[in-house]
């Protein structure tokens, strides 16, 4: 392989592996400021267990993205500095904003959230896990208008003696429309994906309490007391229902908004990059009203010889412009004749086969959340609270597949983009767009190689430690201290004897 390619895949490899990440903190702060809520209102400890079992899981998830997060920038200066000298003027303003109010802004609540449960009156503390929220909402929106930039340049201008592109409307870049439609969809996807998670662990625990619970009344466990049994079945009804309970609800709704957003999202791609759209379904010719494929035989990377097995009609023409009928939308052989005669000779078709997998990927991947919503609304409706041992089972199977959906889309969102690293706006300024072959650092591959062997094999062991953390708390499951919230706190910080409080390290 060449420096290219060797350079497309540490950003790949790295890229999607913080991705898995993301989701799962966007979606998972609000959950808990929610349950931090429920507790402040309610006054019901459950929520605090829950609070305090959720955030350790979260912190552990934060943490891992900052760490891989920072590599991505390092990469536009490493790998990429033909790019970054392109575009760096403009692309540079919301990664500075994502740093210096975002990230400052999150990572300044999570401490005091952090060490203020024993320090901080309780509103006062519950402010500061809401802030979280907005700060990691806001940071992945100035991350999303920046990718946005390079999937519909705005806002700037091309300087022919500089050769750069130069900003003109720091308000048009983060007012994009690909960015206004990208990240209500990305969010949707967060919620989905950390609801699944709550829903998932929610769910194994409270069949586990009460399987185990149901074995010690009937004796077949004999190292179990009656008043295990109550607590166990306790806990089941009183605080992993209602967890359970939350996630599938949101499930739900998030799961809504994502078929809404996509849908926006996809009809602004149809006409912003038309070739992405094609090469989803692995359109070779244009045709009026061609219908969806579920499934394909062939190579897609041989436009011709790909085989529709099972199609679907009025999708296709539904999603591109909101019509069932008398659609025409352009396959990819057309438009490459189309973008050799208006950018000259190239190949400007991505992989069809990843493209077109991909997309059905972060479709068909929802299926596991969706199964586990409508399972789990079923089996716990009217106060039920199940013992079904396949409950558990699905449960856990579910846990991955937004995780697996959300990094789908988002190969498919950059894959789907190349030869581009720029894509060109076909309504916008001239001259800005660029090749990923034009934007590449000229370094020896060697040097590529060392680094590229280098964060592979970081990341790797990043991710077992992430993994075996998040699955060890979550069996720990909520610890005993955990069933003792704090009381309420005034400003004064001296306590009964006159002695300075001490800091409460709830981690």
């Amino acid at each position: 392989m060449d420096v290219l390619d060797l350079s497309r895949w540490q950003f790949g490899i790295t890229t999607v592996y913080h991705f898995i990440l993301v989701p799962l903190t966007i979606g998972l702060a609000p959950m808990i400021a929610i349950m931090q809520t429920m507790w402040v209102v309610t006054k019901k400890d459950h929520w605090y267990r829950l609070t305090k079992f959720f955030g350790k899981m979260f912190l552990i998830n934060f943490a891992l993205g900052v760490a891989t997060g920072i590599v991505q920038e390092f990469q536009f200066g490493m790998n990429w500095s033909e790019y970054s000298r392109f575009v760096g003027d403009v692309f540079g303003a919301p990664l500075a904003l994502e740093g210096l109010v975002a990230f400052f802004l999150e990572s300044t609540f999570l401490g005091l959230w952090i060490f203020g449960w024993s320090r901080l009156p309780k509103l006062v503390h519950l402010a500061t896990i809401w802030m979280v929220a907005i700060g990691v909402n806001a940071s992945a929106y100035f991350i999303i208008a920046a990718n946005s930039f390079m999937q519909h340049p705005v806002g700037a201008e091309y300087n022919p003696e500089t050769g750069r592109a130069e900003l003109t409307s720091i308000w048009a870049l983060l007012t994009n429309n690909t960015a206004l439609a990208a990240f209500p969809h990305a969010v949707a996807g967060g919620f989905l994906t950390a609801a699944t998670f709550v829903a998932g662990i929610g769910g194994w625990w409270m069949v586990r309490n009460m399987r185990r619970a149901a074995s010690i009344r009937s004796g077949e466990v004999t190292d179990g007391t009656p008043e295990e049994a109550d607590r166990l079945e306790a806990d089941a009804r009183g605080m992993f229902r209602p967890a359970t309970r939350m996630g599938l609800l949101v499930m739900l709704v998030s799961g809504v908004a994502l078929f809404v957003t996509g849908d926006v999202q996809a009809k602004l791609m149809f006409e912003q990059q038309p070739m992405k759209m094609a090469s989803a379904e692995s359109l070779c010719h244009t045709e009026t009203d061609p219908n969806f494929s579920i499934l394909t035989i062939g190579t897609h990377n041989n436009c011709d010889s790909v085989v529709h097995v099972l199609e679907v009609p009025y999708v296709l023409p539904f999603l591109a412009q909101g019509e069932f009928t008398g659609v025409t939308l352009q396959g990819v052989e057309d438009l490459q004749v189309q973008y050799e005669e208006q950018f000259g000779p190239g190949n400007y078709k991505p992989n069809l086969f990843v493209t077109y997998w991909a997309f059905r990927a972060m479709i068909g991947l929802g299926v596991g959340s969706a199964a586990l919503a409508f399972a789990g609304l079923w089996v716990t409706r009217r106060g039920r609270v199940p013992d079904q041992k396949w409950f558990s089972w699905l449960s856990i199977a579910a846990i991955p597949t937004p995780f697996l959906a959300n990094s789908a889309g988002w190969i498919f969102t950059e894959m789907g983009r190349q030869p581009w690293v720029v894509h060109p706006n076909p309504t916008g300024v001239d001259m800005i767009r660029l090749t990923v072959d034009q934007g590449v650092s000229d370094h020896a591959p060697a040097t590529v190689i060392t680094s590229l062997v280098a964060f592979t094999v970081v990341y790797a062991a990043l991710g077992v430690v992430w993994f075996w953390l998040i699955r060890r708390y979550a069996m720990e499951g909520p610890l005993p201290h955990d069933a003792q919230p704090p009381g309420d706190h005034d400003d004064d910080d001296s306590d009964d004897t006159g002695q300075p409080k001490q800091l409460s390290f709830a981690y």
